[in-house]
């Protein structure tokens, strides 16, 4: 399996600090600090209580394979590195992230298998966040 392309991300006001944490291999994630509800995707708003009193937390890096689909053509940069599996991943926090998984065998990859946060260099200070199967 080819390596994913790894576009750079434009951080904004509110993604600067998660898209830099990425740069250092950390995950981060806002907590809000009014109802405790863990967000995804990064932004300052509690999408439970509309709370501005948000603050970022360092996630585990862990969840579940929630659901996937493997890609076997694609378009532009992504047709080169066919198959790639585009997923939902659940993470021991609770937000499921849409990422891609990276390093397995697409055809024994499964629903509920576990994986880790895996970071792909951009080369302009921050990374892509993907997933790989966990190891034991």
């Amino acid at each position: 399996m080819r390596a994913l392309p790894t576009p750079a991300p434009t951080p904004t006001a509110e993604t600067a600090q998660f898209w830099a944490a990425t740069g250092e291999g950390r995950l981060l994630l806002a907590r809000c600090r009014a109802c405790g509800h863990v967000i995804w995707y990064p932004r300052a708003v509690c999408p439970d209580c509309h709370s501005l009193d948000t603050e970022w937390a360092e996630a585990s890096g862990r969840g579940t394979v929630y659901s996937f689909t493997v890609s076997r053509r694609g378009e532009g940069p992504w047709r080169e590195v066919a198959p790639y599996v585009l997923a939902y991943v659940e993470l021991d926090e609770g937000p499921r992230v849409m990422t891609n998984i990276v390093d397995c065998d697409v055809d024994t990859l499964r629903i509920g298998q576990p994986v880790e946060v895996a970071f792909d260099d951009t080369g302009e200070g921050n990374a892509i966040v993907r997933f790989r199967p966990a190891q034991p």
